[in-house]
């Protein structure tokens, strides 16, 4: 009743309102880093980013804080100080659940139960007032989110500790929300955070930020960040995007679209969207009662008749809905969205890296306005993981024995192994069921369950996406989760014993039983400079930034192969001819996988140049050598719609691959597209680190054919830089060494079919296993006077073959021979760098 009366006082008042002076109020504009004490680390932040980045892209709704000094004048007006120590001083150990429970909820009760002073109410609506008049309202919509006074801080992530409330309106509900932000500082998992971090409970205040809603529910929303979460990569920055108000993200209630955008060339001026990933958004989170059209409508009236009345409306709750079918096979930003969200986010980096005089990567939550189109940062707080992670070593794990059939698979989190007993928690009441060392399997967690998390191994959930919380929590914690994975509540058993492997990029995997596994620490300082440049081979872009952290030159070895068989899925030529598919199941598959784009074409272009842009990316600037298709014609009839243009060979190890099929009629179509992704990762994406590599090259004349191909679609050798090189694994190209450096920048030995044609032998026959090796007399001479023919010729020549990563001795045979380069496969490179570690 209270409430009701003050706001009738107020609004008689009229503009005597103006004349209050503002005691526990800032404006977001008057707001700088240096009141953190005063409005918490998440408020101040916006605070910095309106008075400095407004001119740089950054678009910041604004608003206004109510201060710490509002919440212990709170306390001390309802005598809540003395009785909220009372029963903190019933917590003996927060490892107690049912105990931290009780306690935590007596406390939020009795905050709940203060009554706000009238002079801090008055000041509240008196803000709320102006802040409406400002965006020419009668009683704007506001978020009333909580900031804790020692947030954000390196070491203290309190970032979602405390409660936010989206969508209030009116007087009655800004305050009572205000109320219950202060309660919130006692949630279970703030208190239980608190103890663990050895933070006094009433040494640590909370303000609130009251800050204008942005129409998400009419467009999107989501979070980014200025670095890979997973890997530490610096040079990125990475969006989840889903439709509506973002909390359905951070809840995993939907897996989001995923963008990845390369910073170094994107501040260079290029459109280096180098992933795009459609994600799973089949709800989303809206205002309630009001349709789209009825809005827009409201908000025009409103701003062309602001009448300064303030309605007492009662709060618009939130619903989910079901999203269109044809909306979730579509991104919900289109690239130009992507690149001008992704400059935002950079500036803030950038920014705050130079506040802060060392890296400083920005975790941003960002709104699309549904009205006005525009794209809104609502909040940035500092990263507090990779940011504090050390960088002088490497951690690799893996598995000693065989994979197993997985049970599920999910996207990883963490790059760790474990192994423990699985845990099936249904809700927060049975988070006590679990026990040190346990694997946490549910639907989806939430911030009540974080005293238990800290307690499992690892999580596995059937929901959520990379930013949901379960995957935040886990990053934060440093035990490795399996998100996303749609059915590890009913794949796996309570009680069993699981692995959970996720040391292998993006996807992760759960096995039954304890599979024995084990990691290997490099640190880069025991590494010795070698004669060579040890290069890495690498075939999955979801591993790229993981495997960039080795202490290696570069990559000598990128196939295509892997992205066309996993990313695209489907024959190329089909892509080009889809009206030569007559099986209708295969055209409805290939139209599912190509979902989301108008052209076929496009699709391939799109998907491909993404895989490798992910690749180059990872280790820009140095040299990475991409190594055009080399699929073998048995191998390409297993893509969809692969039967409709393969031929059936009786020995297609030797009939039509690599360089043979980029000027033949039957596949010269879809070489145009392979050439146009290449051309998009270096001239559009900005990647011009990449050096592309042609295999298997029968003749000189041959060679002739492929550059000249290849320059028709752009693809010229010498422009911008671009160097070609060739693969050396036929006994013509050693022979003829000499001509072939005529034409090529260089050359990198493939030890597995270099060996097959020398001795004759045929590598994927078990009766002649026994024949093949690599380190036979002739093998070895062949390599010898390639080595030898490349540097008369003054040409680079390395090797990318499986020899060096199986025989040590093939490596320490080609580095006394002066070879350029050795790229091993990426377990190998660990334990060859180790072992001349042990040498110096």
């Amino acid at each position: 009743m209270f409430l009701v009366n003050l706001a009738k006082l107020l609004q008689s008042a009229g503009a005597c309102w103006y004349s209050i002076a503002m005691k526990y109020i800032k404006k977001f504009e008057d707001i700088r880093l240096t009141d953190v004490p005063t409005v918490g680390g998440k408020t101040a932040s916006i605070g910095q980013m309106i008075a400095d980045l407004s001119g740089k892209g950054v678009i910041v709704p604004t608003g206004f804080a109510i201060t710490a000094q509002a919440y212990w004048y709170f306390l001390e007006q309802n005598n809540l100080v003395d009785e909220l120590k009372k029963i903190m001083a019933g917590l003996t150990n927060v490892e107690d659940l049912h105990n931290l429970e009780k306690v935590g909820s007596a406390v939020r009760a009795a905050i709940e139960g203060g009554v706000m002073p009238k002079d801090l109410a008055q000041e509240i609506v008196q803000a709320y007032h102006e802040l409406s008049v400002h965006y020419g309202v009668a009683d704007c919509d506001v978020a009333v989110r909580s900031s804790a006074t020692a947030e954000d801080l390196p070491g203290a992530s309190f970032a979602g500790q405390q409660e936010t409330y989206l969508n209030i309106h009116g007087n009655d509900a800004l305050l009572k929300s205000c109320i219950q932000c202060m309660a919130s500082l006692f949630t279970d998992r703030a208190i239980a955070y608190r103890v663990e971090h050895g933070f006094d409970h009433f040494k640590v205040a909370l303000s609130i930020a009251v800050q204008k809603m942005i129409r998400s529910d009419l467009a999107c929303s989501g979070v980014a960040f200025s670095v890979d979460t997973e890997t530490g990569f610096k040079d990125v920055v990475m969006i989840n995007a889903s439709y509506g108000l973002g909390e359905m993200i951070v809840k995993g209630s939907v897996i989001p679209d995923e963008f990845l955008i390369h910073s170094p060339t994107l501040e260079k001026g290029f459109a280096s969207i180098i992933k795009k990933q459609l994600g799973d958004k089949k709800n989303k989170m809206v205002y309630a009662g009001t349709d789209a059209p009825a809005v827009v409508g409201l908000i025009k009236k409103m701003m062309s008749n602001i009448t300064g009345a303030m309605a007492n409306r009662e709060q618009a709750p939130v619903k989910i809905v079901s999203v269109s079918e044809a909306e979730q096979k579509v991104f919900c930003l289109n690239d130009q969205e992507v690149l001008q969200l992704a400059r935002a986010v950079l500036a803030i980096d950038r920014h705050y890296t130079k506040l802060r005089g060392s890296w400083c990567p920005m975790d941003v939550e960002w709104a699309k306005d549904g009205i006005d189109g525009k794209i809104y940062i609502v909040q940035a707080r500092p990263e507090t993981v990779q940011a504090m992670r050390s960088t002088d070593s490497f951690v690799q794990y893996h598995l000693k024995a065989s994979a197993p059939q997985a049970l599920i698979t999910g996207q990883s989190i963490g790059q760790k192994i474990v192994s423990g007993t699985a845990r099936l928690i249904a809700s927060a009441k049975d988070i006590d069921q679990v026990q040190k060392g346990d694997i946490i399997v549910t639907q989806m967690t939430d911030p009540d369950w974080v005293p238990a998390m800290k307690r499992a191994a690892g999580i596995i959930t059937d929901r959520g996406g990379r930013t949901c919380h379960a995957a935040i929590v886990s990053r934060e914690l440093g035990i490795p989760a399996l998100v996303g994975t749609q059915t590890a509540t009913t794949a796996i058993k309570d009680g069993q014993t699981i692995t959970l492997d996720c040391s292998r990029g993006k996807t992760g995997y759960v096995y039954a039983g304890a599979i024995p596994f084990e990691s290997t620490e490099v640190r880069f300082a025991t590494i010795p400079k070698l004669p060579v440049d040890i290069m890495v081979n690498i075939a999955d872009p979801e591993t790229a930034f993981m495997v960039a952290q080795l202490p290696v030159a570069g990559v000598g070895l990128a196939r295509l192969e892997f992205i066309i068989s996993n990313e695209i899925k489907i024959h190329p030529m089909a892509l080009v001819h889809p009206e030569l598919v007559t099986d209708q199941a295969v055209v409805k598959e290939i139209d599912a996988i190509t979902a989301g784009y108008a052209s076929k074409k496009d699709f391939f272009i799109d998907r491909l140049a993404q895989g490798v842009g992910m690749i180059v990316a990872a280790f820009y600037p140095k040299k990475v050598i991409v190594r055009l298709s080399d699929f073998k014609s048995n191998e390409y009839r297993n893509l969809v719609g692969g039967i409709y243009f393969e031929p059936e060979e009786e020995n297609p190890m030797i009939g039509l691959r690599g360089a043979s099929r980029y000027y033949n009629e039957r596949y010269r179509e879809a070489f145009a597209l392979e050439c146009a992704a290449l051309k998009k990762v270096r001239n559009e994406m900005g990647l011009v680190n990449m050096t592309i590599m042609v295999p298997f090259v029968r003749t000189v004349e041959e060679g002739r054919r492929v550059l000249a191909e290849m320059a028709r679609h752009g693809l010229v050798r010498g422009d911008n830089g671009l160097e070609i090189i060739m693969m050396v694994e036929i006994p013509s190209n050693v022979l003829l060494i000499k001509e072939f450096s005529a034409l090529f920048d260089g050359f990198s030995i493939g030890s597995n079919d270099l060996t097959q044609l020398t001795l004759g032998v045929d590598r994927d026959s078990q009766l002649l296993a026994d024949i093949f090796d690599e380190r036979d007399l002739a093998v070895k001479k062949m390599m010898a006077l390639a080595v030898e023919g490349a540097r008369a010729s003054n040409r680079y020549i390395g090797i990318c073959g499986q020899a060096p990563s199986d025989y040590p001795e093939i490596a320490e045979f080609l580095m006394e021979l002066g070879i350029s380069s050795i790229s091993l496969n990426q377990d190998s490179v660990v334990s060859f760098l180790m072992r001349y570690a042990g040498k110096s």
